[in-house]
């Protein structure tokens, strides 16, 4: 962590409101991109942001300057993203998908045919379920036991959802290279 960082953290704690934005400003982007994995649009996910930079700016005092600080920052946004999740009661079963017959070869380059808005808008419409899993195991690195206990499922429903939601963006990878082939 730089000194610069160190003393924001410092003007964050003691209630300076320019050391507030600052930091505000240096980590709401990377974070933005966090909360729109979870969410299905943009409005959904500034009120994620919003709620987690209130949770930063409450609890920065707890923070041990142990690891890495904008690791410790992301995990209140993916906390407040479950916390939005929970509340709101928007987990319900959802219809399973037969992921037979999707396949996405090897050979296909990713990078070069899809950006990452469109990677994000995917993941976007991946049913909640779906997303919650997805976005924990893929870009958070949780196993599925921790995964059911923050969200209420069972192991295997966390390993189920999994793949199917892989099998969504798989089958939404071929559409959009049969569209861009054609």
């Amino acid at each position: 962590m730089s000194d610069s960082e160190q003393l924001i953290i410092k003007g964050c704690i003691e209630g300076n409101r320019s050391s507030q934005a600052r930091l505000y400003h240096l980590y709401a982007p990377k974070m933005m991109a966090v909360c729109m994995r979870y969410c299905r649009n943009r409005e959904e996910a500034e009120e994620i942001l919003q709620e987690g930079f209130y949770r930063v700016f409450k609890y920065l005092h707890t923070f041990k300057h142990k690891g890495s600080f904008e690791g410790w920052i992301r995990k209140i946004m993916v906390n407040a993203a479950l916390q939005r999740y929970k509340s709101k009661s928007n987990l319900r079963p959802v219809i399973q998908i037969d992921a037979d017959g999707i396949d996405v070869p090897d050979t296909y380059d990713i990078q070069s045919n899809l950006n990452i808005k469109e990677l994000v808008q995917m993941i976007q419409r991946l049913p909640t379920a779906y997303r919650l899993v997805f976005n924990l195991y893929v870009f958070e690195g949780f196993k599925h036991r921790e995964i059911a206990n923050m969200i209420g499922i069972s192991e295997g429903t966390s390993k189920s959802n999994l793949s199917d939601a892989r099998a969504i963006l798989q089958k939404a990878l071929t559409t959009k290279k049969k569209l861009i082939t054609s």
